[in-house]
């Protein structure tokens, strides 16, 4: 016997419409590529949403065929999102920042049919666009008036125009909520990328999850800036929580330097943000420099890589602001931890309740994993044990798209879990705390040494502005660490002292062999560090003793 509750599909049209209905005059502020800040509301989203369901429709596109981004953080990047997706097609977000070769590959695996983008990507946009094969239309996000006279791009057109003549009363098409609604690529340092398709039902389970108390606790109280780009795993998420929630949105297009996110983080009064480590270390370095405070943000989200435990504590004990350290992956829509205390761990002395914020977190609702052994058994939570980490659920990917890289999936007794490469503990509290990637991990005379372990207590003297670990060859031990290090601006440390400082902080066998200082650290497009560059750099870099 089946329930007798009504069957509507979850659907991401159904987001935007919600929170037209419900939270109408809640604002939507983006600073835009045009040097002004754009103010509207859920409603004005929902109704020009519409309006590009029936633009799209009106190119000819088929059913699940792929709309592709090239954009900012903004409101017409949020349009797409829900118009593209809304109409049955699946909006694609490009990342701007890698290779125009690497774009071209992309777009035309994905089999891109349309191109939106923003007027500061057109130089890229015209490196390219005679190499994507599939993209028949081209869509410039301005006015008409901003459309570039002679861009020597087929038929380009503008946003404004494009939308214009549509109409906003349209209903939404009702379909299976299993369709494909987005499409990512991994940022894979190795080889081509993978495209991971998401559907409606996975999309709206995700927001719900993340919009927990115990994830990013989203709310109709809340101003949250996505400081995480739109183009990297459709901006954590974010985007559509807070639709379902009625919160905020502050969209910062793309000035993301650190004096630009304070200005917008007070004076749109926002309560919460996004963002890779990178991004807090630019904005709290200008913060120091100027003795600036936050008057409004009560937590960030930090994500994309492991978040030091120095920046925690700046957040916490200098601003008063709570750091959410999550975890996830492109292949999990992304989120799969978040770092919340239990009740137990609030009355903890600052200290201890530190380290374990420094963990990655809990799952959330929806997300199981485990940690296993190189046969493949289950390995004790004791906060100790190192083992593989995967994961399940029904948002985390079963396969990528076009069937790229085969069957990615270990099959077990307990159904299939996705092999994440990264390394991890868990502990008796269910807390994930990841030790290393797979593929970073140093293995020192039979021991391993974690490459976090080794960063964070780098970042954390006064000096030092961001550091990698790295292993290199050794005769003897098979690898050893190499720090590589950028300074802070205007300050001195030697190799020696900051050997020194790691005393008491690890075991005297996982202190780097050696120290280089360097300018920068190279990044890769969505703000990790680039490990692969390094290790090709200081190759053959030779170790003292």
């Amino acid at each position: 016997m089946l329930g007798s509750m009504q069957d509507l599909p979850l659907s991401i049209s159904s987001l935007i419409e919600f929170a037209a209905r419900h939270h109408h005059d809640t604002e939507i502020v983006s600073r835009r590529v045009e040097g002004d800040t754009h103010r509207y509301t859920y409603r004005d989203a929902a109704r020009r949403s519409r309006k590009v369901a029936a633009a799209v429709e009106r190119l000819g596109l088929g059913f699940s065929d792929r709309f592709a981004t090239l954009a900012w953080n903004g409101y017409r990047h949020l349009e797409l999102y829900f118009g593209i997706s809304g109409c049955g097609r699946v909006v694609h977000t490009l990342n701007p920042r890698l290779a125009p070769e690497q774009l071209v590959w992309i777009a035309n695996h994905a089999e891109d049919q349309a191109l939106a983008f923003d007027l500061s990507f057109l130089p890229l946009v015209q490196a390219v666009w005679r190499q994507c094969k599939t993209v028949r239309h081209w869509i410039a996000l301005c006015d008409e008036a901003a459309l570039p006279p002679a861009s020597g791009i087929d038929g380009l057109r503008s946003y404004e125009a494009w939308i214009a003549d549509e109409s906003d009363a349209r209903a939404w098409p009702v379909f299976d909520e299993r369709s494909a609604a987005a499409l990512c690529y991994t940022s894979g340092t190795t080889g081509n990328p993978k495209g991971v398709l998401y559907s409606h039902r996975s999309t709206l389970l995700h927001a719900y999850a993340g919009a927990l108390p115990d994830a990013l606790a989203l709310s109709a109280r809340d101003s949250v800036l996505p400081v995480v780009p739109m183009f990297h795993v459709n901006g954590w998420g974010i985007p559509y929580g807070a639709a379902m929630t009625g919160a905020k949105l502050v969209f910062p297009g793309p000035a993301l330097d650190g004096k630009s996110v304070y200005e917008l983080l007070q004076s749109e009064r926002v309560t919460m943000a996004a963002g890779v480590p990178t991004v807090w270390l630019m904005l709290l370095n200008h913060m120091q420099q100027h003795g600036l405070r936050f008057d409004h943000l009560k937590r960030t989200v930090i994500g994309g890589s492991a978040c030091p435990p120095a920046m925690i504590r700046s957040f916490r004990d200098e601003h008063g602001v709570t750091v959410l350290h999550a975890w996830g992956m492109t292949e999990m829509s992304p989120i799969g931890t978040v770092c919340n205390l239990k009740l137990a761990q609030r009355d903890l002395p600052a200290e201890e309740q530190l380290g374990v914020l420094a963990k990655q977190g809990r799952a959330v609702f929806g997300v199981d994993l485990r940690i296993v052994g190189p046969d493949g058994q289950e390995l004790p939570w004791d906060g100790q044990t190192s083992g593989d980490l995967q994961v399940q659920g029904p948002w985390i990917a079963s396969a990528y798209f076009k069937g790229e890289g085969g069957d990615p999936l270990v099959h077990t007794e307990d159904g299939p879990w996705f092999p994440t490469g990264d390394v991890g503990t868990i502990d008796a509290d269910g807390f994930l705390q990841i030790t290393d990637r797979s593929k970073d991990v140093i293995k020192s005379g039979g021991e391993w040494i974690s490459s976090i372990d080794i960063e964070n207590v780098a970042v954390a003297h006064p000096a030092i502005a961001m550091a990698a670990c790295i292993a290199l060859p050794h005769p003897k031990w098979d690898e050893r660490p190499l720090l590589v290090a950028v300074r802070k601006p205007g300050a001195a440390v030697t190799r020696e002292e900051l050997l020194s400082f790691y005393e008491g902080k690890v075991a005297k066998w996982q202190v780097p062999d050696d120290v280089v200082f360097v300018e920068a650290i190279p990044l890769g497009a969505t703000g990790k560090m680039q490990k692969n560059k390094l290790r090709e750099q200081f190759h053959g870099h030779a170790m003292p003793g």
